[in-house]
């Protein structure tokens, strides 16, 4: 019994933030559902205020397509959000077993989320998780679930830039470089879901390659739908990369509507409108996230932010083949040729001629990097200091100062190094780290991080 009133049943659900369960409201006679924040007592604060968020959000929302909340009750040390249960299954689960929605099944279900969505945004409320698995199904009915990153205006913790929250596949490009949602990032989202319920597959695959992914959201032209689909040109002006040349959701929901209703679409597919990269040699800036200062938080959101910041590498190379190559594809470059410089070091000696130093094998280049990061976790807990310098600025600067980096690091009594693996060929380090904290509490990780050369010595540029 939880609160004095509520039964558990059976587990229905679980995801990242906890699990969910089917009870039984003994107060009212309802069945209720009623998410367990954290799958064990002793929860993060982060995954306790998102549940607060939550709450508080959606209860905001009076709305016949939002899954409604009802309590939050602490019992034991764990938190419950205790919500409306709906008796069906999401979105994703629908397609996934009955195949890719017919055009006028889709646009009357997404016309429901979309109205939706409409009120939140009339309430000052952005969604910002908006994806099929958060849209439940219910006799016809859909309901839009999970508010909990969700954000409201006035909500000052959830409002800096460059806050990457979200499912990867289904971000809005100015959100996936690092700026904050608006209304127009839902509209996006909106239309990522509906490009998957009607062919059956995500927008864009993620996959272990989260960097890829989130590459091609920002600098590719986004999924089109065939000309002929119903529902071709309400995606060209949804998903377009120009925030402010997106429809917006009451539009967008009319436009549904009518495609609900069998009625002819007002729109014609637009053309993608991607802005053609300057061939100046300067890269677009994609900006990282800021870091909280609480332990799994602060893993979580900077590897967010580096999956920014290491797109940007990606840039860096496309952009380099370019300017090497002469030409707008990276192609490969001929043996011996100046630019293949990579492969050795030039140095001049006194007499003016010049000798070439033969660059480090890639097992010593793996000796090194394996040292490196071996002394890196030796000297992090002993003297953060010093393993902070260790950083690249940038690194340092997405990892919110060394305040950011000492409000995780403070909280580490020892953290042992189990294994590691280096790659020479794209200077990553993978290893395991087992922490113990200063609360008693003991962890493992797996992490890797991407590495800089700077003259004879590495530098940490990033984690992914």
């Amino acid at each position: 019994m939880i609160a004095g009133r509520y039964r558990l049943d059976r587990e229905i659900g679980r995801g990242g933030s906890g699990t969910v369960h089917l009870a039984l409201d003994e107060v009212l006679g309802r069945q209720v559902a009623m998410k367990r924040i954290g799958m064990v007592p002793g929860t993060p604060d982060v995954e306790l205020e998102r549940a607060q968020r939550e709450a508080r959000l959606a209860a905001a929302l009076n709305h016949p397509h939002v899954v409604s909340v009802f309590d939050l009750v602490d019992e034991d040390d764990v938190r419950w959000l205790v919500m409306e249960y709906v008796d069906g299954e999401t979105l994703s689960e629908r397609v996934r077993s009955a195949g890719p929605l017919e055009a006028g099944d889709a646009a009357r279900l997404l016309a429901q989320t979309a109205d939706a969505l409409v009120e939140a945004h009339a309430a000052g409320i952005v969604h910002r998780d908006v994806k099929p698995s958060n849209i439940l199904i219910s006799d016809g009915t859909a309901k839009l679930n999970d508010f909990g990153i969700a954000r409201s205006e006035d909500d000052a913790s959830l409002t800096q830039t460059g806050l990457v929250t979200g499912s990867p596949a289904y971000l809005a490009p100015e959100v996936a470089s690092g700026s904050s949602a608006t209304s127009a990032s839902d509209v996006w989202s909106l239309g990522a879901t509906l490009y998957h319920a009607v062919t059956g597959k995500p927008p864009y695959d993620v996959g272990d390659n989260l960097i890829g992914a989130l590459y091609k959201i920002v600098h590719e032209d986004p999924p089109r739908l065939p000309r002929d689909h119903p529902m071709a040109g309400l995606l060209s002006v949804m998903m377009t990369h120009d925030p402010e040349q997106r429809w917006s959701m009451p539009r967008v929901r009319d436009e549904l509507v009518r495609l609900s209703r069998g009625q002819q679409t007002t729109v014609v597919a637009a053309p993608v409108a991607v802005p053609a990269p300057e061939r100046t040699g300067a890269l677009p800036t994609l900006r990282a996230a800021p870091v909280a200062a609480t332990p799994r938080d602060h893993h979580d959101h900077r590897r967010w932010a580096w999956i920014a910041l290491a797109a940007v590498a990606a840039v860096a190379a496309v952009a380099a083949a370019y300017v090497w190559a002469g030409r707008g594809t990276p192609e490969a470059l001929p043996e011996g040729s100046a630019q293949s410089s990579q492969a050795s070091e030039t140095t001049e000696t006194a007499a003016g001629t010049t000798t070439s130093t033969p660059a480090p094998s890639a097992e010593d280049t793996r000796k090194q990097m394996d040292s490196f990061i071996t002394s890196y976790i030796a000297t992090v807990t002993s003297d953060p200091r010093a393993a902070f310098d260790q950083l690249t600025p940038e690194f340092q600067k997405a990892s919110g100062g060394y305040e950011g980096y000492i409000g995780w690091w403070g909280q580490v009594r020892s953290a042992e190094l189990a294994d590691v693996s280096s790659d020479p060929s794209d200077l990553t380090v993978g290893y395991t780290v087992n922490y113990v904290m200063k609360s008693g509490r003991r962890d493992t990780d797996r992490i890797r991080l991407q590495l800089q050369r700077l003259d004879d010595r590495y530098l940490i540029a990033g984690e992914g």
